[in-house]
């Protein structure tokens, strides 16, 4: 039950410690305190569950952007040691006249400095009686200087030269690595002891610790690195002890929440919180005892929480109303703030404004309530808007009976339901607002005698004057949550009752999952079959309506990881590179074996239409067949390796007249002939190696060992029933069907011999021209060394299915001429480049000129 507190003399608060979740019940209440009892003025009842602590999400932000610029600082000072060194040395003639200038040495003012400031701000603390908030302070102070002491270690032990120089200072004649830990400890201290105008102890010391930083740096006692570093470590070691061991809550709670009521113009009776998932979530004792003494609320506003993700109080006044009162609170607006950027970056055609500060998002939400009560949309009346502590509050109108959707059987959602929420939104989109947030809790539903009645809520997501990707976003929304809720027939016939037919068949391209908001995009992927179902009952009314999806994602996963991994190959390249051993090479190359690599490049094309024409089942011009490798190096530029040829082979047998399977047996017996061809080519360099070759190959003992234990381990799965199973069914088709074909062209030797000359050719070719490339720079190595690192390259563009193997391709290359050529490992990547240039890029022309053309007649 509430408790309600005997009236306080002169107005006083009831209360005599505001927020304190462990003050005392009220005289003549023998039951036990919890934090659900917040009785502030007589006569008011406040149910409320106040944190002790809470993790700001803007302390992770605030460490992670911090730790990132320290990571800046110490890049700048190993590459830009001529800027921070020379910084150094022009203050230090000016430094030993300040220091003689100045009538307290440095020294005493620093130590001055580390002594008081921590003195202070601890008995401040303490007097207080913060506790906990001393002990992350002293703490974070401890983790600052521990931090700066093993930095001291790793750059003296694994830092460069350039990288100690840049954080040192000279002192006595010498550079000595400086990073000041008292600067450090400082930092962390002042960060936890709390906000400047909060606590004067630590509004003076900010302000001692920069004159004491200026001056240190001004008389060159540090160099501007080591200071940068030093702040910046303790600015990092006191947001994680923040955010780790939770600060008080700034959250208006108790008598700031109830001067906050008043301000809007309201006389609270009661005000009760609304539970929501996150204080449901908290298992505690103190809390689960708090959450179950709150009353549940109704329907909606469970649902507006849902929604919302804050806090939500009912509020009755005096003359017996019931409202709304919706708390938006400072430390979890970089949440909202980081969402909203992250999905308009990720997402194409989204505008990109983001609310930075807790007013603005306030105000964003207010001007969207006002907008769509303005357009005739049934939303609940905006009241009033105060601001209490670190939270923003709106007091609006309560939805009464109203049901939630997502409450709601599919019996209930008749015809009248479906067509009054589609009502609701057309009205909205008149007005050229979008919601942008649609799912089944901001849709509520009250029944009445004149017809069911739609509320549309939460628009804090919304926008004015939107777009109109944004609004056909809003109905592909709409029409996916109503699909999860009666199916995806009736949703589309709903939608069809109210919106014109271009409106419904636009939003076929936009039905993909991660449009979604998130409480329907996990629905969905409960019932995948739905958006299924919904693209088929689109076409099913709309037989012209288009469902290919559109590229709506800039980018995912994948691109993020791939961009990732590529940085970080580019510096472990360039860590290795000697970019002087590069420019020698280029210098001296030899222009004549480049050319000759590109014409060892087109004479792999004749190799590839002679193994073709060997295996077709029909008569082939080696012209034809010719053309039709060149085409296929156009589109290996989107394809992954090997899979444009093979695209092209089969369009072509399959033009003349050729039945597709024994069209793909002929392509897929190419294949499997050019992959043997390769392998008794290795074997043969290798027996002949070392013959009329400077340079021997010889495979290491260790090598030797890796070979046999590999090849035991796969002699020893073979004995599994279920491996051997996985391989016979992974082979056993491609072997089926090419065993009849291979068996007819062994009947005739000039097939045979053709294609095992035309894979040769094509083979060394590629090889050859490998080796051309390589001297071309002025690098040698044997043919045996040059056929590996090819074969190995081009095995690794196939099995990675990168377009054309770009990127895999050359690194494989450069790699394999570093570890078994021994060549520098920035001379093996200008080789790998020249040779891709001379055999890949050069000829995309050629093959969209050949694509053409066999377009034309048609070839393709």
């Amino acid at each position: 039950m509430p408790m309600s507190s005997p009236p306080a003399p002169d107005g006083a608060v009831g209360d005599p410690a505001p927020g304190n979740p462990d003050r005392d019940a009220p005289p003549g209440d023998g039951t036990a305190p919890t934090a659900a009892v917040r009785a502030v003025r007589s006569p008011v009842d406040v149910w409320d569950v106040r944190p002790r602590r809470v993790h700001r999400p803007s302390d992770l932000l605030g460490a992670t952007l911090t730790t990132v610029a320290a990571v800046l600082v110490v890049i700048l000072a190993t590459y830009a040691q001529n800027t921070t060194t020379g910084v150094a040395e022009d203050v230090q003639g000016f430094a030993t006249l300040l220091r003689r200038i100045l009538f307290v040495p440095v020294n005493v003012l620093v130590g001055f400095t580390t002594v008081v400031v921590p003195i202070a701000v601890l008995t401040e603390l303490a007097l207080r009686r913060l506790g906990r908030q001393l002990l992350q302070a002293v703490v974070a102070a401890i983790a600052a200087m521990l931090v700066v002491a093993a930095l001291y270690w790793t750059f003296l032990t694994f830092g460069s030269d350039d990288l100690v120089r840049g954080l040192s200072v000279r002192l006595g004649g010498e550079w000595t690595l400086l990073i000041p830990e008292y600067t450090a400890m400082l930092t962390a201290l002042l960060t936890v002891a709390g906000p400047r105008n909060r606590r004067r102890s630590v509004a003076w010391s900010w302000n001692l610790l920069w004159v004491a930083v200026g001056v240190t740096l001004i008389t060159a006692a540090v160099s501007l690195p080591g200071l940068g570093l030093a702040l910046l470590v303790g600015r990092v070691a006191g947001l994680t002890a923040r955010y780790v061991g939770g600060v008080d809550p700034e959250r208006a709670y108790d008598a700031a929440l109830l001067a906050g009521i008043r301000r809007t113009g309201v006389e609270p009776a009661t005000v009760v919180r609304v539970p929501d998932p996150v204080l449901e979530a908290d298992r505690t004792a103190a809390t689960a005892e708090a959450v179950a003494a709150l009353p549940e609320g109704t329907r909606a506003q469970r649902a507006l929480v849902r929604a919302s993700g804050d806090r939500l109080y009912d509020v009755t006044t005096d003359d017996g109303r019931h409202l709304d009162l919706l708390v938006f609170d400072g430390d979890r607006q970089v949440v909202g703030m980081l969402t909203r950027l992250w999905r308009s970056l990720r997402l194409r055609g989204l505008e990109g404004r983001s609310a930075l500060s807790l007013r603005q998002a306030t105000e964003r939400a207010a001007l969207l309530s006002y907008a769509a009560r303005a357009a005739g949309v049934c939303t609940p009346q905006l009241l009033s808007i105060a601001e209490a502590e670190d939270s923003m509050l709106l007091l609006q109108e309560t939805t009464g009976d109203a049901v939630p959707l997502s409450d709601l059987a599919t019996q209930d959602v008749d015809d009248d339901v479906l067509h009054a929420i589609w009502d609701q939104l057309s009205l909205a989109h008149a007005a050229g607002i979008a919601h942008r947030s649609l799912t089944s809790d901001v849709i509520l539903v009250e029944r009445g005698p004149q017809g069911p009645r739609v509320w549309i809520t939460a628009w804090e997501l919304g926008d004015v004057a939107s777009s109109e990707l944004a609004r056909r976003m809003d109905t592909m929304q709409l029409i996916a949550l109503l699909a999860l809720r009666v199916g995806a027939a009736r949703a589309v016939e709903s939608a069809a009752g109210v919106l014109p037919a271009a409106d419904i068949r636009s939003i076929g391209p936009l039905l993909q999952t991660v449009a979604l908001p998130r409480r329907t995009r996990d629905e969905m992927r409960a019932h995948k079959e739905v958006l299924a179902e919904l693209r088929s009952a689109l076409v099913a009314r709309l037989p012209e309506a288009d469902v290919q999806p559109q590229q709506l994602v800039r980018f995912g996963a994948r691109t993020i990881l791939t961009i990732l991994l590529t940085t970080v190959a580019v510096f472990v390249v360039l860590t290795y590179v000697n970019v002087a051993q590069i420019g020698t090479v280029l210098a001296e190359s030899d222009w004549r074996y480049s050319a000759l690599a590109a014409a060892l490049g087109l004479v792999t094309l004749l190799g590839a239409a002679l193994a073709f024409v060997a295996f077709s089942p029909v008569r082939l011009p080696v012209w034809r067949a010719t053309l039709v490798q060149t085409a296929a190096t156009f589109v290996a530029l989107a394809a992954p390796a090997g899979i444009g040829p093979a695209a092209l082979n089969l369009r072509m047998l399959t033009r003349r007249g050729v039945s597709g399977t024994l069209a793909g047996a002929t392509v897929a017996l190419v294949q499997v002939s050019q992959f043997v061809t390769t392998l008794l080519l290795l074997l043969v360099l290798t027996v002949t190696s070392g013959v009329h070759s400077p340079t021997s190959f010889s495979v290491s003992p260790a090598m030797l060992v890796a070979l046999a234990v590999v090849a035991g381990l796969v002699g020893i799965a073979m004995l599994f029933p279920g491996v051997r199973t996985w391989v016979q069914r992974t082979v056993g088709p491609t072997m089926r069907q090419t065993l009849p074909r291979l068996i007819e062209v062994l009947g005739q030797p000039w097939r045979l011999a053709l294609a095992l000359g035309g894979n040769v050719l094509m083979t060394m070719g590629y090889v050859l021209a490998f080796d051309a490339a390589l001297a071309a720079l002025g690098q040698e190595a044997s043919l045996v060394q040059v056929a590996l690192v090819y074969l190995t390259g081009n095995t690794a563009g196939s099995v990675i299915p990168t377009p054309g193997g770009i990127g895999t391709v050359e690194t494989a290359l450069a790699l394999g001429l570093s570890t078994v050529a021994g060549i520098n490992l920035g001379v093996a990547g200008t080789v790998a480049l020249l040779f891709r240039l001379l055999t890949f890029w050069i000829r995309l022309p050629l093959g969209w000129l050949a694509m053409r053309y066999l377009t034309r007649v048609g070839e393709l």
